[in-house]
């Protein structure tokens, strides 16, 4: 993109009743989302699933994969996930028309094989590290674009959290909250007052990432927040000598956020937080979405200590995601009001960002 458009996109998101609105941007169905856990779904059972609208069915075969059909019967409409599996096949509820994984009607048990209809639409779906992903889009990108990895998650020397939760607003507004640590002073009752100082921006075609510093201006840190940051220092290395450092990135459409400790930070080094999210919109106007994530924190050198004070640090980031989510939906309810995006945003590193989600998701049909 060349200079003069990239000024052009900030310019229309100048943020004034007027000017272009990011609400109005769906979430590009050309990359895969995450649509359930994988211990949610059990060989022989399946689940009904949205994306923006779309019903969609998963379900577990005989073999063990997972697979991904339009959630409706081409028949009468209802919903395949009141059906039964049959092997690698999904029989529906209501009068057994059968679907094979590619989403073909393969029998109609009172035609025979010889007259059989029109299919229903399936979709890509993969495993990545307990998630079940599924691609809603043009499925010869699907490929390509498949996660590689999610954080920290699978690694044996972090201890790992699932984050899952339904928050009621659109999906850019919880892009912006993670990225912009500005908000910090909402969360004073969990971690003090803390002023968080940008110290590095950068944004590409399809992704943006902002870097910051912390400093105490008052009260004291909670002992979640210190068992995330300072279980993990060698004896000897002192608070003061040492700039935490903490990473946000957006690679369209996930989240990523690491913390460091120490002056030298390199993409080497372990982080001793990593957190990785996805947001898969709900309804077709995308005012809700589902939140997926693991949040990943680096073992200390003691065994097992990282065990005994684990609810201490469930407690300190349920607070704050409490918090994060009560505020994004006090967001979304002033735009229901407003409709329109009023936000007035002066922050560099945020207006990168809502650029970055205004050039990959696709526009909300009315």
């Amino acid at each position: 993109m060349s200079e003069d458009s990239s000024t052009l996109i900030n310019m229309r998101l100048a943020n004034s009743p007027n000017a272009f609105d990011l609400r109005r941007i769906g979430a590009h169905p050309d990359y895969w989302y995450p649509l359930a856990w994988s211990h949610e779904l059990k060989a022989g059972r399946t689940l009904g699933r949205r994306f923006a609208g779309q019903p969609i069915v998963l379900y577990r075969g005989s073999s063990g994969r997972v697979f991904a059909l339009e959630d409706r019967c081409a028949h009468r409409q209802v919903p395949l996930h009141l059906g039964v599996v049959s092997g690698d096949e999904l029989k529906c509820h209501y009068h057994g028309w059968t679907y094979d994984c590619s989403g073909r009607c393969v029998d109609v048990p009172y035609l025979g094989k010889e007259r059989l209809p029109n299919g229903v639409r399936s979709y890509p779906a993969r495993e990545v590290q307990g998630l079940i992903f599924v691609f809603p889009g043009d499925p010869e990108l699907a490929e390509s674009r498949l996660p590689v990895s999610l954080g920290s998650s699978a690694r044996k020397d972090y201890k790992t959290r699932r984050l899952n939760r339904e928050v009621a607003c659109h999906y850019t507004f919880m892009h912006e909250n993670l990225f912009d640590m500005n908000h910090q002073f909402m969360h004073r009752r969990q971690m003090g007052s803390i002023r968080a100082k940008c110290i590095g921006r950068k944004h590409g075609e399809d992704w943006a990432q902002v870097e910051y510093s912390f400093s105490r201006t008052a009260g004291k840190p909670s002992l979640g927040e210190q068992v995330i940051v300072d279980l993990v220092r060698k004896r000897g290395e002192g608070k003061r000598d040492f700039s935490d450092h903490m990473r946000i990135r957006t690679d369209y459409p996930s989240q990523s956020l690491r913390v460091w400790i120490g002056r030298d930070i390199k993409d080497t080094n372990d982080p001793v937080l990593d957190v990785w999210l996805g947001y898969t919109p709900l309804d077709a106007a995308q005012r809700t979405n589902r939140t997926y994530g693991y949040l990943s924190v680096k073992k200390p050198p003691v065994p097992g200590l990282i065990h005994a004070v684990w609810p201490f640090v469930v407690w300190f980031t349920e607070n704050i995601f409490r918090e994060d989510k009560e505020i994004v939906e006090r967001e979304q309810q002033a735009y229901d009001t407003q409709q329109a995006d009023w936000n007035n945003e002066v922050f560099p590193a945020l207006r990168d960002l809502r650029a970055v989600l205004a050039r990959c998701g696709r526009p909300i049909e009315p």
